[in-house]
């Protein structure tokens, strides 16, 4: 969360959809409830899962993005486990990524 105050979310989704690390930043409230949270994570790790059937072909993926009308929403593959990231609108989505994956291979 260091690296930009508009990332609003930043965690560490286990392969069963749940989080174990993280979580929102202070003075920022979630836009889903609890509930959809669950169902979110869980459609991130099937996502990341279905991804890697394309790794021997096209490489693995180093990060999958959304842009939707009111966040922007990043996943990051860490071994068995998602980084998630919700960002506003405004962040500088061409730089954030790949200064997020330059941290996650250290």
């Amino acid at each position: 969360m260091d690296l930009d105050p508009k990332i609003r979310f930043a965690g560490i989704i286990n392969e069963k959809g749940r989080l174990f690390a993280g979580g929102m930043r202070e003075g920022f409230k979630s836009l889903e409830d609890s509930r959809d949270d669950e169902m979110l994570y869980m459609e991130l790790v099937l996502r990341a899962k279905m991804r890697r059937e394309f790794d021997k072909v096209l490489g693995p993926v180093q990060f999958a993005m959304s842009y939707r009308e009111k966040v922007i929403i990043m996943s990051f593959p860490v071994k068995e486990n998602v980084l998630l990231l919700s960002t506003e609108k405004g962040i500088d989505f061409s730089e954030i990524p790949f200064k997020i994956i330059k941290l996650l291979s250290h």
